[in-house]
């Protein structure tokens, strides 16, 4: 018999089941019978049947003769007749299987079968005297030999580590596991349609950056060998999204998988996949009006309503969503005042009031983004545009038209959370340079997160950007609201995780 070879994170009477599989295994191959076959050609799914012949009275048969296949995960034994039910997808369908009508010998094989067994039926349509439909079987086939036991019935798999670490598992386990990612599929179809039934073009642009650009935030770094030099897992997509428009594509976007070496934690994960898009002759109003449009969308296609909740909280998506500057928010729920042009003691004296750290070199701008942070963006709970944001924070963003401390930029914060980023985007050259540089010697100074001067992006911007709005979308904290779950590992399939103890 063969050994196994890895059996990895099985302990007591799960080992002892993964040796009597392989026993199982070894004895089928010795028969001839091939546990692993290459097709099967299946003529119906579990869930084309239960549109079909649901409305059947209990107790009918039918003379329609189909093929299903699915994992078998729950058996019941009664004398001459079994019931299991197969799964295929997000579906189920019961197998009535009579030993008058496979025989002595199919019975048999029917009952050497395990739970988790991928397997192919074939048999008529039928509905029990309790009105479960139900396939007849007639003949089946082992399509997958399942070696490790399945999570118990009735308490799925719980340990959430190995949840996300086996999240193939947890999708077989777990309703609840299938449902968030069926919200996810659907919230980013819907997002994607949406777009493109309004113009824009879907473009895919570098993972490799030569220059880490386009958001403030710590890179992964990696080594080309063919080019002798060190390039950047893309922490943002949006530079290269706007040399597009600087080409003539006049609305662009991307669902971007984007990296950032931070920690982990219920908001972040270092890989995660954010939605950016990029129109020319609009402005930072535009971009919101279609922003709101946009998630009021995804939360009715993916969950059927635009009320959600969330952490205990009661949430409307229905547009129009509040819009409000940082600074009447600052007033609002610090009580005080605050402005970029505001001198930097005074700016100090306020951080040091609410007990917000400080460094030396930050203005009355970033001191201005840290009480909010503190103290007023926790406290959003319907969604919220905050508008206006300071120019020291915001590099790649346009002047406020009104007010040159300021720039044309939102944040979207729902239940606290930052789920949206949007400018009115700077197309100035000679502006974009000195801000470049200006996060070069914070670079120089420490601050990994700080951009460095990309040049090309610069040459291109002095072929001239037509005035353009953007918006990046965090598509993982956006799922998370929708599905209603407060962990970014319960929305991303293969969430980032310590190495497994062996």
């Amino acid at each position: 018999m063969n050994e196994p070879t890895t059996a990895l994170g099985l302990e007591g009477g799960a080992v002892d089941e993964f040796r009597k599989r392989l026993a199982k295994l070894d004895a089928m191959r010795e028969a001839g019978v091939e546990p692993y076959p290459v097709r099967f050609d299946r003529t119906a799914t579990a869930g084309e049947l239960h549109e079909r012949f649901d409305a059947l009275e209990p107790g009918s048969e039918t003379d329609e003769v189909v093929r299903v296949a699915g994992r078998m995960l729950l058996r019941r034994d009664q004398g001459k007749l079994v019931f299991a039910t197969l799964r295929d997808g997000g579906d189920s369908i019961q197998l009535f299987v009579s030993r008058s009508v496979v025989g002595d010998a199919l019975f048999e094989a029917f009952g050497e079968l395990d739970l988790g067994d991928w397997i192919g039926v074939e048999g008529t349509v039928m509905t029990t005297r309790k009105g479960e439909l139900s396939v007849r079987v007639s003949s089946f086939q082992l399509l997958s030999k399942a070696l490790r036991p399945m999570p118990d019935k009735w308490h799925g798999l719980t340990d959430v580590d190995v949840r996300y670490r086996q999240r193939y598992v947890d999708l077989i386990a777990n309703d609840d596991a299938r449902r968030v990612f069926t919200v996810r599929f659907d919230a980013i179809s819907a997002l994607r349609e949406c777009l493109l039934a309004k113009g824009f073009v879907e473009v895919e642009t570098p993972v490799l950056h030569a220059v880490a650009g386009g958001a403030t935030a710590k890179p992964f770094v990696t080594y080309h060998h063919a080019l002798d030099t060190d390039l950047f897992l893309r922490v943002a997509p949006e530079l290269y999204l706007k040399r597009l428009i600087v080409g003539g594509f006049d609305k662009v976007f991307e669902i971007a998988r984007v990296f950032r070496n931070e920690g982990l934690s219920t908001r972040h994960n270092p890989e995660f996949t954010m939605l950016e898009l990029y129109a020319a002759l609009v402005d930072y109003n535009d971009i919101a009006r279609l922003t709101e449009e946009m998630i009021a969308d995804a939360a009715q296609r993916s969950i059927g309503t635009t009320r959600v909740e969330w952490d205990g909280h009661d949430i409307d998506l229905t547009p129009p969503f509040r819009r409000a500057t940082m600074i009447d928010l600052i007033r609002e729920h610090a009580h005080v005042e605050m402005h970029p042009s505001m001198p930097v003691a005074d700016a100090r004296a306020i951080c040091d009031s609410f007990g917000v750290p400080w460094q030396a070199d930050w203005g009355s701008g970033k001191l201005m983004l840290e009480v909010y942070e503190k103290t007023t963006e926790h406290a959003l709970v319907a969604p919220t545009f905050v508008m206006d944001y300071p120019r020291e924070v915001s590099p790649l963003a346009r002047v406020h038209r009104d007010d040159p401390m300021l720039t044309e930029r939102f944040e979207l914060i729902v239940a606290g959370r930052e789920l949206a980023n949007a400018f009115s985007e700077l197309n100035d050259p000679v502006d974009q340079r000195r801000r470049f540089e200006a996060q070069a010697r914070l670079k120089a100074l420490g601050d990994d997160e700080a951009q460095g001067v990309d040049d090309d992006y610069l040459r291109a911007l002095e072929f001239g950007m037509p005035p353009c709005g953007g918006l990046g979308i965090g598509i993982d904290r956006l799922v998370m609201l929708l599905a209603g779950v407060t962990s970014i590992r319960e929305v991303i399939l293969f969430p980032h995780l310590r190495p497994e103890v062996q």
